[in-house]
């Protein structure tokens, strides 16, 4: 691997780093002082090593793509690196199989839902970080060595170890530092010193769909938060467009990005967006009934297309973008007549 294989931006305010865990990534410290703490005593020893990372993905019927995710991430788990852990949900194909000859850990569950799930899948993992993905979803080989290099120790040699903070310092956005403000606030002027980790990662996903990178319309960087620290996140509980939000530390953002290869053909894109409306119906009456509105039915998905397709270029990805566009919108106009039909249906 190169000395240095990424470029750093601007260092920000004083820090030093904590790498006594050969798992610890970039900790900051921002002080008063400069002498570095070390990790809460709570966090040293709540999660004892057993595994560096767990790959956590939840299945059904992922015969056509598990092969190619638990390829992309067997640099992170070969030889005792890591794990893989899967929570399949009954899958009629080669799925569990397949995942099997990767070594990965299979459970077999009910469906509980989508966040549900993925939180169970969580709760099995035995490393001290989790790197949570989607069946359909690869790890670019950069990728893959972004992170192997971030949870490298450097050892105790304090040269060693801010030549390892300048390399990653990249990871540090204008949001970790409102973060980091924010967190020293709340301690307020008595506290010395603050301590704060990062405990998890933004990763930009590259969308595909019908076998074209979707690069304008709202589709990309499309940044979701996949890598972190184990005990500190968890998926909320949503239907659908369920998030991975984190209950301790601060969040930094990765360089290298996720290949999504979510649709690559028209007829798994509408299953899609049927099964999504179906359930993003369901959220709407559960906030209550929802009246019959030419305004959500018809003007809502109208000025979506319009948003997404023009004033955000997503005219510039040609065919694909359109037809991605136009049925994008065409889900918002069957999410609320869904939701229409379902208050109708509900026993007042």
């Amino acid at each position: 691997m190169p000395t240095q294989p990424w470029k750093s931006g601007p260092l920000g305010p004083r820090s030093c780093v904590n790498l006594n865990r050969a798992l610890a990534p970039v900790l900051r410290f921002v002080s008063t002082e400069n002498t570095p703490r070390q990790f809460p005593s709570r966090h040293r020893s709540a999660y004892p090593l057993i595994v560096q990372l767990s790959v956590v993905i939840i299945t059904y019927n992922e015969e056509a793509n598990i092969a190619r995710t638990l390829a992309s991430v067997q640099p992170l788990v070969a030889d005792g690196k890591g794990e893989i852990i899967v929570v399949d949900s009954g899958s009629t194909d080669r799925t569990v199989e397949i995942a099997r000859s990767f070594g990965a850990k299979v459970f077999v569950e009910e469906w509980k839902g989508y966040a549900a799930q993925k939180n169970s899948a969580i709760d099995k993992a035995g490393g001290d970080w989790i790197l949570s993905l989607d069946a359909d979803e690869e790890v670019e080989a950069v990728l893959a060595q972004e992170i192997q290099f971030l949870f490298t120790s450097p050892g105790k040699d304090q040269a060693a170890r801010l030549g390892h903070l300048k390399k990653t310092r990249y990871t540090f956005t204008r949001q970790t530092w409102r973060e980091f403000r924010r967190a020293a606030k709340q301690h307020g002027a008595a506290e010395k010193s603050v301590f704060i980790a990062l405990t998890g990662y933004w990763v930009n996903r590259k969308n595909e769909f019908l076998g074209r990178w979707i690069r304008h319309g709202g589709f990309w960087p499309d940044p979701k938060l996949r890598l972190f620290r184990r005990g500190m996140a968890l998926f909320e509980e949503r239907a659908v467009h369920e998030d991975v939000h984190l209950t301790e530390g601060v969040s930094g953002h990765l360089r290298h990005a996720l290949l999504h290869h979510s649709y690559p053909t028209l007829a798994d894109y509408l299953d899609h967006m049927n099964r999504y409306s179906s359930l993003g119906a369901e959220m709407l009456i559960a906030k209550g009934p929802v009246r019959f509105s030419l305004f959500n039915i018809v003007v809502r998905p109208s000025a979506t297309f319009l948003y997404n397709y023009v004033f955000r270029l997503g005219f510039l990805d040609g065919r694909e973008g359109l037809l991605l566009h136009l049925y994008h919108a065409v889900y918002v106009s069957w999410k609320y007549s869904k939701a229409w039909e379902l208050s109708r249906k509900k026993p007042t």
